[in-house]
């Protein structure tokens, strides 16, 4: 170790012993001999004396005996001792301005933040407002340093990226020397997390292409610039990469560059079997081209159906689109109307009245309305005597829409406790026209227990449908461990729906796995969990995952008209009447 390690390690000690709120003036010890050792003129060696450390000024006794220690062993006790008990996320959340050791320590004992990204989301459903020395304001300085740290990383969010690939992407589409072009790779599959943006362009003139692109004014950085492909930097952080092709070229490059990498290889060995070689120029017999003027011709040659972009991950869709038997596949069009809903009745920042009336410029034909139940205190979550007023604000406003052909569900988000029961007696539940059940809390049980938990919520005859079925948080929680599969089971055994919970963060249920529900017959919901107006509109990345995972508008639960999910919640409650009463 050199002096900047060791100067390192001091003042990570520093900042691990100011989260544990630990003595300032213990805290103040480290961060001086940090800063005094890095000052001082002295090379460290294994030869290197406490006595020689502590003639530098800023460095007592008991702190150069540790920076011995770290010397001979290459490690120190107290080092480990305190990264073992403190989540590395809470060191990451230091980065954002605004947010210091103190008001870490409090969201991590009173919300249980661990990390940026569940902080985030913190934000994102308005828990920091209420809370004591936080409030609005703060909730909004700290969401703008998230972002600043966010644009470093090198995954991002399809949400936080496709507003500027689209920017970018109608630009290049305008310029007259491009004759046509595309959106490619994972963003164009629509994967919920994408690494860059790749634009596919033809055109007779690359260099001018180039040079347009290149000088844009998104282009924050230039990384490279070449005849054919260049990249650029986005202010997001995102790296933007186009290629450019002639125009008869432009059909075989982008379905290679679209990917996956998976379903190229797939398509290769397909066409190798017939003698066709297929790359990114074009598909090749005995060397001769193949013309093909879109993609449509090139799974056309091969007597296929077309392979829509979201489903080209060698999941099987070869195989189907050769059999005639691709899915069609759900569109946003087919969403009749919204469940999963927080208003300011809990944790929302909406009223009732604000979101119905933005859900019916949107064309949607109802709203089920769930607020938090009483478990979910951090989120305002409705105490028994609440449910009333709640109940007669929706009864107000459907009496309202009765003329507009519009109605409010009234629902719960009802908390799955550690034993598998829900949070309100039977008494309550009975009163709601659906509750949603979900996980909030106890994240790391065994696999077993986890499930076993999940399982008996379901298995409660008052629930309608299972949230955000794995709690993952992309990019900042890892699912819990459970069986998905038997949780699938579960739900089909027992008329549950699942939800596809379409907030950018979470998008869970997993594509992979809406295939096998759909195979079993289980009702999917496309919910978007929205706390605000602007979440209402991101039920538009469920739809997006749904088409991944296969889902057709007959598989997913709000696509029934208002008389249909009327008819369909009533039968379900009747179900459940029947499922109590023996």
């Amino acid at each position: 170790m050199d002096k900047k390690d060791v100067a390192r390690i001091l003042n990570e000690i520093a900042t691990l012993l100011e989260l544990k709120d630990e003595n300032p003036f213990k805290i103040r010890a480290y961060t001086n001999a940090a800063r005094a050792l890095e000052a001082s003129d002295i090379d460290l060696t294994e030869k290197t004396t406490v006595e020689e450390l502590t003639r530098i000024k800023g460095i007592g006794s008991h702190i150069a005996e540790r920076i011995k220690i770290l010397m001979d062993s290459g490690t120190l006790p107290l080092y480990e001792e305190l990264k073992s008990t403190i989540p590395p996320g809470l060191v990451e959340m230091l980065k954002i301005p605004t947010l210091g050791p103190k008001k870490i320590k409090y969201l991590y004992d009173n919300l249980g933040i661990t990390n940026v990204g569940e902080l985030e989301y913190a934000c994102i459903e308005n828990r920091l407002v209420d809370l004591p020395h936080f409030g609005k304001k703060t909730q909004e300085n700290i969401l703008k340093g998230i972002e600043a740290i966010k644009k470093y990383k090198e995954q991002f969010l399809y949400a936080s990226v496709i507003d500027g690939a689209l920017e970018v992407w109608e630009k290049i589409k305008n310029f007259k020397y491009v004759i046509r072009s595309s959106i490619a790779g994972s963003l164009r599959r629509k994967k919920e997390i994408v690494k860059d943006i790749d634009i596919v362009a033809s055109t007779d003139e690359s260099l001018k292409v180039m040079d347009f692109f290149t000088s844009l004014k998104e282009a924050e950085e230039v990384i490279a610039k070449g005849d054919t492909k260049s990249s650029i930097r986005l202010s997001s952080g995102i790296n933007v990469d186009i290629r450019t092709v002639t125009d008869e070229q432009f059909p075989y490059a982008l379905h290679h560059f679209t990917g996956s990498k998976e379903h190229n290889i797939a398509m290769r060995t397909m066409a190798i079997k017939d003698n066709i070689k297929i790359n990114e120029y074009g598909l090749f017999k005995d060397d001769k081209l193949i013309k093909c003027y879109s993609e449509e011709d090139i799974y056309n040659f091969f007597s296929m159906q077309y392979i829509p972009p979201e489903l080209r991950e060698n999941f099987g869709e070869i195989e189907a689109a050769r059999n005639n038997t691709l899915p069609e596949l759900i569109e946003e069009k087919d969403i009749s109307g919204i469940f999963h809903i927080h208003t300011n009745f809990s944790d929302g920042n909406m009223s009732i009245k604000q979101c119905c009336e933005e859900l019916i410029k949107m064309g949607f034909e109802y709203a089920g309305i769930s607020e938090h139940s009483k478990t979910a205190q951090y989120a305002g979550g409705l105490k028994e005597e609440q449910i009333e007023l709640y109940f007669e604000e929706i009864d107000r406003l459907n009496r309202q829409y009765e003329n507009q052909s519009f109605k409010i569900f009234k629902g719960i988000e009802s908390d799955i406790l550690l034993d598998g029961s829900l949070d309100y007696p039977n008494e309550i539940l009975e009163k709601f026209d659906f509750v949603i059940v979900a996980i909030h809390s106890s994240f790391n049980l065994s696999e077993e227990e986890m499930t076993k938990r999940i399982i008996k919520a379901i298995e409660n005859p008052y629930t309608t449908m299972l949230a955000h079925p794995t709690g993952r948080l992309l990019l900042a929680r890892d699912p819990y461990k459970v069986d998905i599969i038997k949780i699938i089971n579960a739900a089909a055994e027992n008329n549950v729906d699942l939800e596809l919970n379409a907030s950018p963060f979470r998008l869970d249920l997993d594509w992979r796995v809406c295939k096998y529900a759909k195979e079993k017959g289980v009702k999917i919901f496309i919910n978007p969990d929205a706390h605000s107006i602007q979440n209402l509109y991101e039920y538009k990345f469920g739809v997006n995952i749904a088409r991944k995972g296969w889902l057709e508008k007959e598989d997913v639960g709000n696509t029934l008209s208002l008389k249909e999910m009327e008819e369909y919640l009533k039968n379900k409650k009747m179900e459940r009447l029947k499922k109590v009463s023996k």
